[in-house]
């Protein structure tokens, strides 16, 4: 069952996914409020208090990843999760990098959005102390969600924050994909290639500004970081 009083807003300008989408949440009891553009959506989502925001890719007068950076560059965690027909890596990657937290391919079953919404809210309750490899070379403040490395402050996305989180925590330990998709999504969220595409962005992040590479993949079992 849904968490109570969980308040979604819906970014979506097709009308009947959208009326699709109203009808299913609210009948599980759900708080539902509907833009069917991306200017109008931007607008709310940083005027209102949602749990969850549920944001079609494809939008009239501003789209969705533009929506979605615009939130982040303002400092604004609330949880994304993109909606889109577009299912190429690349795609998946984009939408990452512009701040998404999830990605569902339309068509997509109603009861899998729910379990991706209720993931995504039980990451907001997730925090901790702040962590750090030894000698502080790099740490991540949940707070703040703000990874600090060699003294610059790189803002990550919550679900970014919770990967680093763990990978912190148990270095130099290899944390195995399993456990890194339970931290991130929960027991029903997201896949494999969700995960990489994830790690590919917080790599991007964290280690290409740098001269050495702090997180590194180990084939077939997960990720580590290895400690400078």
């Amino acid at each position: 069952m849904p968490d109570p009083g969980l308040h979604v807003l819906l970014v979506e300008d097709q009308t009947d996914i959208a009326a699709n989408i109203w009808d299913f949440l609210e009948r599980r009891g759900y708080e539902v409020d509907h833009c069917a553009d991306g200017a109008s959506g931007l607008e709310r989502a940083r005027n209102g208090r949602f749990d969850v925001v549920v944001l079609d890719l494809g939008l009239p007068r501003m789209d969705g990843l533009d929506l979605c950076r615009h939130l982040r560059d303002a400092g604004h965690g609330v949880p994304v999760l993109m909606l889109t027909a577009r299912d190429t890596l690349d795609d998946k990657l984009r939408g990452y990098a512009h701040g998404a937290d999830d990605y569902m391919v339309k068509p997509f079953a109603m009861r899998e959005l729910e379990a991706r919404i209720r993931a995504l809210h039980r990451g907001l309750s997730r925090g901790g102390a702040r962590t750090e490899t030894p000698g502080a070379s790099l740490a991540y403040d949940p707070a703040t969600m703000t990874a600090t490395r060699e003294g610059k402050r790189i803002p990550l996305t919550r679900l970014q924050g919770r990967l680093l989180h763990v990978l912190l925590a148990e270095s130099p330990n290899i944390v195995p994909h399993e456990r890194l998709v339970r931290a991130a999504w929960g027991s029903e969220g997201a896949d494999m290639a969700a995960l990489h595409t994830q790690m590919y962005e917080l790599r991007t992040l964290l280690d290409r500004p740098f001269d050495a590479a702090l997180i590194r993949s180990v084939r077939g079992v997960g990720y580590r970081i290895q400690p400078s």
